[in-house]
Protein backbone atom coordinates (compact mmCIF):
# COMPACT_ATOMS: atom_id res chain seq x y z
CA UNK A 1 0.00 0.00 0.00
CA UNK A 2 1.37 3.41 -0.88
CA UNK A 3 0.98 6.94 0.45
CA UNK A 4 1.39 10.31 -0.50
CA UNK A 5 2.54 11.41 2.93
CA UNK A 6 6.26 12.38 2.62
CA UNK A 7 7.43 9.96 5.59
CA UNK A 8 5.98 6.77 6.65
CA UNK A 9 7.85 5.04 9.69
CA UNK A 10 8.37 1.97 12.26
CA UNK A 11 10.47 1.91 15.00
CA UNK A 12 12.19 -1.51 16.00
CA UNK A 13 12.23 -2.19 19.42
CA UNK A 14 14.66 -5.16 19.07
CA UNK A 15 17.46 -2.53 18.17
CA UNK A 16 17.34 -0.60 22.09
CA UNK A 17 19.92 -1.97 24.21
CA UNK A 18 21.41 -4.85 21.35
CA UNK A 19 25.06 -3.90 22.40
CA UNK A 20 27.17 -5.22 19.64
CA UNK A 21 25.24 -7.28 17.61
CA UNK A 22 26.11 -10.86 16.73
CA UNK A 23 25.67 -10.69 13.11
CA UNK A 24 27.79 -7.90 12.94
CA UNK A 25 30.79 -9.83 14.45
CA UNK A 26 29.78 -12.42 12.21
CA UNK A 27 29.99 -10.57 9.31
CA UNK A 28 32.78 -7.72 10.15
CA UNK A 29 35.61 -9.34 12.32
CA UNK A 30 38.10 -7.25 13.53
CA UNK A 31 40.34 -5.74 11.44
CA UNK A 32 37.76 -6.40 8.47
CA UNK A 33 37.97 -2.18 7.37
CA UNK A 34 41.67 -2.09 7.47
CA UNK A 35 42.27 -4.98 5.53
CA UNK A 36 39.56 -3.33 3.12
CA UNK A 37 41.43 -0.26 2.66
CA UNK A 38 44.57 -1.62 2.26
CA UNK A 39 43.81 -3.37 -0.90
CA UNK A 40 41.67 0.08 -2.15
CA UNK A 41 44.48 2.27 -1.31
CA UNK A 42 46.35 0.44 -4.25
CA UNK A 43 44.04 0.64 -7.01
CA UNK A 44 45.19 3.35 -9.72
CA UNK A 45 43.56 6.96 -8.85
CA UNK A 46 42.37 6.04 -5.27
CA UNK A 47 41.84 8.74 -2.87
CA UNK A 48 39.14 9.59 -0.25
CA UNK A 49 35.74 10.83 -1.38
CA UNK A 50 35.18 14.14 0.79
CA UNK A 51 33.61 14.58 3.57
CA UNK A 52 31.11 17.99 3.57
CA UNK A 53 29.68 19.77 5.80
CA UNK A 54 26.20 21.24 5.71
CA UNK A 55 26.14 23.50 8.49
CA UNK A 56 23.97 26.31 7.28
CA UNK A 57 21.58 23.76 6.85
CA UNK A 58 22.25 22.01 10.22
CA UNK A 59 21.21 25.35 11.33
CA UNK A 60 17.90 25.68 9.24
CA UNK A 61 16.66 22.52 10.79
CA UNK A 62 17.72 22.58 14.31
CA UNK A 63 20.49 19.83 14.04
CA UNK A 64 24.17 20.39 15.38
CA UNK A 65 25.89 19.15 12.22
CA UNK A 66 24.57 17.76 9.13
CA UNK A 67 27.89 15.86 7.09
CA UNK A 68 27.58 13.97 3.86
CA UNK A 69 29.89 11.37 2.53
CA UNK A 70 29.74 12.21 -0.86
CA UNK A 71 30.78 9.35 -3.41
CA UNK A 72 29.69 10.92 -6.48
CA UNK A 73 33.39 11.12 -7.92
CA UNK A 74 34.82 7.87 -6.51
CA UNK A 75 37.16 6.45 -9.39
CA UNK A 76 35.42 8.60 -11.81
CA UNK A 77 32.92 6.13 -11.67
CA UNK A 78 29.99 8.49 -9.66
CA UNK A 79 29.03 5.86 -6.86
CA UNK A 80 30.63 3.95 -4.35
CA UNK A 81 29.63 0.68 -5.59
CA UNK A 82 33.35 -0.23 -7.17
CA UNK A 83 34.21 -0.38 -3.35
CA UNK A 84 32.36 -3.94 -3.23
CA UNK A 85 32.89 -5.49 -6.45
CA UNK A 86 36.54 -4.38 -6.26
CA UNK A 87 37.23 -5.93 -2.94
CA UNK A 88 35.31 -9.21 -3.95
CA UNK A 89 36.86 -10.12 -7.53
CA UNK A 90 39.79 -9.68 -5.55
CA UNK A 91 38.87 -12.16 -2.60
CA UNK A 92 37.21 -14.18 -4.77
CA UNK A 93 40.63 -14.38 -7.11
CA UNK A 94 42.74 -15.02 -4.14
CA UNK A 95 40.16 -18.10 -3.35
CA UNK A 96 40.32 -19.49 -6.41
CA UNK A 97 44.56 -19.94 -5.97
CA UNK A 98 43.97 -20.93 -2.19
CA UNK A 99 45.75 -17.69 -1.22
CA UNK A 100 42.75 -16.34 1.01
CA UNK A 101 45.18 -15.94 3.71
CA UNK A 102 48.01 -13.85 2.17
CA UNK A 103 47.54 -9.71 0.95
CA UNK A 104 47.97 -9.77 -3.01
CA UNK A 105 49.20 -6.21 -3.61
CA UNK A 106 47.07 -4.56 -6.89
CA UNK A 107 50.29 -4.27 -9.17
CA UNK A 108 50.56 -8.39 -8.74
CA UNK A 109 46.87 -9.14 -8.88
CA UNK A 110 46.85 -7.45 -12.35
CA UNK A 111 50.33 -8.86 -13.86
CA UNK A 112 49.95 -11.35 -16.72
CA UNK A 113 51.61 -13.94 -14.81
CA UNK A 114 49.19 -13.91 -12.13
CA UNK A 115 46.22 -13.69 -14.88
CA UNK A 116 48.51 -17.03 -16.54
CA UNK A 117 47.54 -18.79 -13.25
CA UNK A 118 43.60 -17.86 -13.47
CA UNK A 119 43.37 -18.69 -17.24
CA UNK A 120 40.36 -16.58 -18.43
CA UNK A 121 37.53 -15.79 -15.83
CA UNK A 122 33.78 -13.97 -16.30
CA UNK A 123 32.50 -12.35 -14.00
CA UNK A 124 28.92 -12.04 -14.07
CA UNK A 125 26.45 -10.04 -12.00
CA UNK A 126 22.56 -8.24 -12.16
CA UNK A 127 22.64 -4.55 -11.56
CA UNK A 128 20.58 -1.52 -11.25
CA UNK A 129 23.21 0.41 -12.81
CA UNK A 130 25.87 1.20 -10.49
CA UNK A 131 26.50 -2.05 -8.95
CA UNK A 132 27.25 -3.77 -12.26
CA UNK A 133 29.47 -0.29 -13.70
CA UNK A 134 31.21 -1.24 -10.15
CA UNK A 135 32.01 -4.82 -11.30
CA UNK A 136 32.43 -4.03 -14.92
CA UNK A 137 35.30 -1.73 -14.25
CA UNK A 138 36.60 -3.75 -11.50
CA UNK A 139 37.05 -6.88 -14.12
CA UNK A 140 38.33 -4.98 -16.98
CA UNK A 141 40.69 -3.26 -14.77
CA UNK A 142 42.54 -6.46 -13.71
CA UNK A 143 42.19 -8.26 -17.17
CA UNK A 144 38.98 -10.26 -17.44
CA UNK A 145 35.94 -9.87 -18.88
CA UNK A 146 32.13 -9.07 -17.30
CA UNK A 147 28.87 -9.67 -18.30
CA UNK A 148 26.24 -7.04 -16.92
CA UNK A 149 22.43 -8.53 -16.67
CA UNK A 150 20.04 -5.16 -15.93
CA UNK A 151 16.28 -4.92 -15.77
CA UNK A 152 13.66 -3.49 -18.29
CA UNK A 153 13.58 0.12 -17.03
CA UNK A 154 17.69 0.47 -17.01
CA UNK A 155 18.65 3.76 -18.68
CA UNK A 156 20.24 3.98 -21.13
CA UNK A 157 22.72 5.93 -19.75
CA UNK A 158 23.31 3.14 -17.10
CA UNK A 159 23.64 0.47 -19.79
CA UNK A 160 26.16 3.14 -22.08
CA UNK A 161 28.43 3.46 -18.68
CA UNK A 162 28.46 -0.47 -18.06
CA UNK A 163 29.15 -1.16 -21.39
CA UNK A 164 31.72 1.61 -21.46
CA UNK A 165 33.50 -0.34 -19.09
CA UNK A 166 34.03 -3.27 -21.07
CA UNK A 167 31.24 -5.65 -20.40
CA UNK A 168 28.47 -7.44 -22.54
CA UNK A 169 24.97 -5.82 -21.29
CA UNK A 170 21.93 -7.92 -21.28
CA UNK A 171 18.71 -6.51 -20.52
CA UNK A 172 16.13 -9.01 -18.57
CA UNK A 173 12.44 -8.76 -19.15
CA UNK A 174 11.40 -7.90 -15.48
CA UNK A 175 12.44 -6.59 -12.20
CA UNK A 176 15.86 -6.49 -10.80
CA UNK A 177 15.56 -9.17 -8.76
CA UNK A 178 14.46 -11.36 -11.80
CA UNK A 179 17.69 -9.94 -13.46
CA UNK A 180 19.18 -11.66 -10.21
CA UNK A 181 17.37 -14.82 -10.99
CA UNK A 182 18.37 -15.43 -14.66
CA UNK A 183 21.67 -14.75 -14.29
CA UNK A 184 22.48 -17.10 -11.65
CA UNK A 185 20.68 -19.88 -13.94
CA UNK A 186 22.90 -18.66 -17.03
CA UNK A 187 25.93 -18.64 -14.99
CA UNK A 188 25.30 -21.93 -14.15
CA UNK A 189 25.03 -22.68 -17.93
CA UNK A 190 28.15 -20.78 -19.37
CA UNK A 191 30.59 -21.36 -16.27
CA UNK A 192 30.83 -17.23 -14.91
CA UNK A 193 31.66 -16.23 -11.72
CA UNK A 194 28.50 -14.21 -10.21
CA UNK A 195 29.69 -11.22 -8.10
CA UNK A 196 26.09 -10.02 -6.65
CA UNK A 197 25.52 -7.35 -3.60
CA UNK A 198 22.60 -9.89 -2.31
CA UNK A 199 22.79 -13.05 -0.70
CA UNK A 200 20.99 -16.62 -0.88
CA UNK A 201 21.01 -19.72 0.47
CA UNK A 202 24.81 -21.41 -1.06
CA UNK A 203 25.62 -18.24 -1.75
CA UNK A 204 26.89 -15.85 0.81
CA UNK A 205 31.06 -15.59 0.79
CA UNK A 206 30.93 -13.21 -2.21
CA UNK A 207 28.21 -11.15 -1.00
CA UNK A 208 29.75 -10.92 2.36
CA UNK A 209 33.01 -9.50 0.12
CA UNK A 210 30.90 -6.92 -1.15
CA UNK A 211 29.68 -5.39 1.70
CA UNK A 212 33.10 -5.66 3.41
CA UNK A 213 34.24 -3.67 0.60
CA UNK A 214 32.14 -1.02 1.57
CA UNK A 215 33.59 -0.43 4.91
CA UNK A 216 36.45 1.46 3.27
CA UNK A 217 34.26 4.70 2.78
CA UNK A 218 32.71 4.87 6.07
CA UNK A 219 36.78 3.99 7.74
CA UNK A 220 37.38 7.28 5.56
CA UNK A 221 34.32 8.85 6.81
CA UNK A 222 35.15 7.99 11.03
CA UNK A 223 38.53 9.64 9.71
CA UNK A 224 37.45 12.90 8.53
CA UNK A 225 34.70 13.23 11.56
CA UNK A 226 37.57 12.97 13.98
CA UNK A 227 39.66 15.52 12.13
CA UNK A 228 36.70 18.02 12.80
CA UNK A 229 36.54 16.91 16.38
CA UNK A 230 33.60 14.34 16.19
CA UNK A 231 34.16 11.27 18.27
CA UNK A 232 31.37 9.94 16.11
CA UNK A 233 27.93 10.86 14.12
CA UNK A 234 25.01 10.69 16.61
CA UNK A 235 22.72 9.63 13.92
CA UNK A 236 23.09 7.65 10.76
CA UNK A 237 20.42 7.98 8.03
CA UNK A 238 21.29 4.88 5.09
CA UNK A 239 19.11 4.35 2.00
CA UNK A 240 18.42 0.76 1.13
CA UNK A 241 17.96 -1.64 -2.00
CA UNK A 242 18.68 -5.32 -0.67
CA UNK A 243 20.16 -3.51 2.16
CA UNK A 244 24.03 -4.24 1.43
CA UNK A 245 25.23 -0.50 2.14
CA UNK A 246 23.06 0.34 5.10
CA UNK A 247 23.71 -2.59 6.68
CA UNK A 248 27.78 -1.86 6.02
CA UNK A 249 27.72 1.40 7.74
CA UNK A 250 25.11 0.38 10.33
CA UNK A 251 27.07 -2.72 10.84
CA UNK A 252 30.84 -0.92 10.87
CA UNK A 253 29.64 1.79 13.75
CA UNK A 254 27.71 -1.36 15.57
CA UNK A 255 31.18 -3.26 15.39
CA UNK A 256 32.90 -0.02 16.97
CA UNK A 257 30.91 1.68 19.12
CA UNK A 258 28.14 -1.55 20.44
CA UNK A 259 25.25 0.07 22.45
CA UNK A 260 26.67 3.52 22.17
CA UNK A 261 26.67 2.88 18.23
CA UNK A 262 24.94 6.14 16.22
CA UNK A 263 21.10 5.85 16.11
CA UNK A 264 20.22 4.26 12.62
CA UNK A 265 17.70 5.14 10.47
CA UNK A 266 16.77 3.54 7.11
CA UNK A 267 15.42 4.55 4.17
CA UNK A 268 13.44 3.17 1.06
CA UNK A 269 11.33 4.31 -1.69
CA UNK A 270 7.83 3.18 -0.82
CA UNK A 271 7.64 1.47 -4.10
CA UNK A 272 10.18 -1.01 -3.14
CA UNK A 273 10.08 -1.02 0.18
CA UNK A 274 11.02 -4.64 1.17
CA UNK A 275 12.86 -3.78 4.56
CA UNK A 276 10.06 -1.66 5.89
CA UNK A 277 7.73 -4.71 4.88
CA UNK A 278 10.15 -7.14 6.99
CA UNK A 279 10.20 -5.23 10.05
CA UNK A 280 6.36 -4.60 9.72
CA UNK A 281 5.74 -8.61 9.48
CA UNK A 282 7.58 -8.61 12.93
CA UNK A 283 8.24 -12.27 12.83
CA UNK A 284 12.22 -11.65 12.36
CA UNK A 285 12.03 -12.81 8.37
CA UNK A 286 13.05 -10.88 5.56
CA UNK A 287 10.49 -10.94 2.96
CA UNK A 288 9.61 -10.17 -0.37
CA UNK A 289 7.87 -7.05 -1.53
CA UNK A 290 5.42 -7.18 -4.43
CA UNK A 291 4.87 -5.52 -7.80
CA UNK A 292 7.20 -4.09 -10.57
CA UNK A 293 9.15 -1.87 -8.37
CA UNK A 294 8.95 1.32 -10.55
CA UNK A 295 10.87 3.97 -8.43
CA UNK A 296 12.98 6.83 -9.58
CA UNK A 297 15.36 5.37 -7.23
CA UNK A 298 16.69 2.95 -9.68
CA UNK A 299 19.10 1.98 -7.26
CA UNK A 300 17.00 0.99 -4.73
CA UNK A 301 14.60 -0.75 -6.76
CA UNK A 302 14.88 -4.35 -5.36
CA UNK A 303 12.37 -6.39 -4.31
CA UNK A 304 14.70 -8.88 -1.90
CA UNK A 305 16.44 -7.77 0.87
CA UNK A 306 19.61 -9.36 1.32
CA UNK A 307 19.48 -12.45 4.24
CA UNK A 308 23.04 -11.62 5.19
CA UNK A 309 21.70 -7.90 4.85
CA UNK A 310 18.92 -8.20 7.00
CA UNK A 311 20.34 -9.98 9.75
CA UNK A 312 22.28 -6.62 10.54
CA UNK A 313 19.40 -4.41 9.95
CA UNK A 314 16.58 -6.50 12.00
CA UNK A 315 19.22 -6.14 15.27
CA UNK A 316 20.49 -2.70 14.77
CA UNK A 317 18.20 -0.34 12.68
CA UNK A 318 16.25 1.88 15.16
CA UNK A 319 13.92 3.37 12.39
CA UNK A 320 12.77 2.04 9.25
CA UNK A 321 10.98 4.77 6.95
CA UNK A 322 9.54 4.67 3.03
CA UNK A 323 9.37 7.94 0.98
CA UNK A 324 7.50 8.42 -2.29
CA UNK A 325 9.69 9.34 -5.18
CA UNK A 326 9.61 13.10 -4.91
CA UNK A 327 11.03 12.71 -1.48
CA UNK A 328 14.25 11.72 -3.53
CA UNK A 329 13.54 14.71 -5.79
CA UNK A 330 13.66 17.46 -3.62
CA UNK A 331 16.77 15.82 -2.03
CA UNK A 332 18.72 16.31 -5.16
CA UNK A 333 17.04 19.92 -5.74
CA UNK A 334 18.57 20.96 -2.15
CA UNK A 335 22.04 19.59 -2.85
CA UNK A 336 22.13 20.89 -6.37
CA UNK A 337 20.97 24.90 -4.94
CA UNK A 338 22.67 24.64 -1.15
CA UNK A 339 22.34 27.74 1.31
CA UNK A 340 25.01 30.04 0.74
CA UNK A 341 27.78 28.99 2.30
CA UNK A 342 27.36 25.21 2.12
CA UNK A 343 28.78 23.26 -0.62
CA UNK A 344 26.94 22.21 -3.97
CA UNK A 345 26.51 18.50 -4.51
CA UNK A 346 25.90 16.54 -7.19
CA UNK A 347 23.71 13.60 -6.30
CA UNK A 348 21.13 11.12 -7.85
CA UNK A 349 17.96 9.95 -7.37
CA UNK A 350 19.29 6.90 -5.02
CA UNK A 351 21.52 8.95 -3.44
CA UNK A 352 19.41 12.32 -2.61
CA UNK A 353 16.38 10.37 0.13
CA UNK A 354 18.21 10.16 3.11
CA UNK A 355 18.37 14.22 2.65
CA UNK A 356 14.67 14.66 1.45
CA UNK A 357 13.57 12.32 4.84
CA UNK A 358 15.55 14.07 6.86
CA UNK A 359 14.45 17.62 5.71
CA UNK A 360 11.03 16.49 6.07
CA UNK A 361 11.27 15.01 9.20
CA UNK A 362 12.74 17.98 11.10
CA UNK A 363 10.08 20.26 9.16
CA UNK A 364 6.51 18.97 9.76
CA UNK A 365 5.01 19.34 13.14
CA UNK A 366 3.35 16.24 13.24
CA UNK A 367 6.40 14.27 12.63
CA UNK A 368 7.50 15.32 16.33
CA UNK A 369 6.87 12.22 18.03
CA UNK A 370 9.49 11.01 15.31
CA UNK A 371 12.10 13.88 16.10
CA UNK A 372 12.14 12.58 19.99
CA UNK A 373 11.97 8.78 18.97
CA UNK A 374 15.51 10.21 17.62
CA UNK A 375 16.73 12.01 19.69
CA UNK A 376 17.12 14.68 16.58
CA UNK A 377 17.85 17.88 17.67
CA UNK A 378 20.35 21.18 18.07
CA UNK A 379 22.67 19.01 19.58
CA UNK A 380 22.91 15.69 16.76
CA UNK A 381 25.41 15.28 13.98
CA UNK A 382 23.82 13.46 11.32
CA UNK A 383 26.04 11.87 8.45
CA UNK A 384 24.56 10.89 5.30
CA UNK A 385 25.92 9.25 2.18
CA UNK A 386 25.21 11.03 -1.38
CA UNK A 387 25.84 6.79 -3.17
CA UNK A 388 25.52 8.40 -6.73
CA UNK A 389 26.29 11.59 -8.52
CA UNK A 390 24.33 11.77 -11.96
CA UNK A 391 24.50 8.61 -13.61
CA UNK A 392 21.51 9.31 -15.87
CA UNK A 393 21.91 13.07 -17.05
CA UNK A 394 18.54 13.28 -19.19
CA UNK A 395 16.33 12.39 -16.02
CA UNK A 396 18.83 14.43 -13.94
CA UNK A 397 18.09 16.91 -15.80
CA UNK A 398 14.35 16.68 -15.45
CA UNK A 399 14.56 16.66 -12.03
CA UNK A 400 16.91 19.35 -11.41
CA UNK A 401 16.43 22.34 -14.38
CA UNK A 402 12.56 21.38 -14.99
CA UNK A 403 11.03 20.31 -11.61
CA UNK A 404 9.97 16.58 -12.38
CA UNK A 405 8.17 14.69 -9.24
CA UNK A 406 7.57 17.90 -7.28
CA UNK A 407 6.96 17.78 -4.00
CA UNK A 408 2.73 18.34 -3.49
CA UNK A 409 1.34 21.59 -2.73
CA UNK A 410 0.19 20.22 1.35
CA UNK A 411 3.69 19.61 1.88
CA UNK A 412 5.71 22.28 1.07
CA UNK A 413 7.25 24.15 3.39
CA UNK A 414 7.23 28.14 3.37
CA UNK A 415 10.70 29.02 3.51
Amino acid sequence: MTSNYPVTWIANERAHGMGRSPAVEALFPAGTARLTRSFHRQIPGYRLSPLKGLPNLAQMLGLGGLWVKDESARLALSSFKVLGGSYAIYRTLKTMLGLDHLEIPFSELTSPEFKAKLGDITFASATDGNHGRGVAWSANAMGFRAVIYVHKHTSQARIKAIEGNGAKVVVVDGTYDDAVRQINDDAQKNGWQVISDTAWEGYEDIPRWVMQGYTTMFSEAQEQLSAQGIVKPTHLFMQAGVGALAASGIGFYNGLFGSNDPAAVVVEPELAACLFASIEAADGQPHTFPGDLNTIMAGLACGEPSPLAWDILRDCTDVFLKCPDYVAAKGMRVYGMPLRGDPFIVSGESGAVTLGALMFIMERPELADLRAQLGLDENSQVLLVNSEGNTDPNHFRRIVWDGATPVPREYRETY
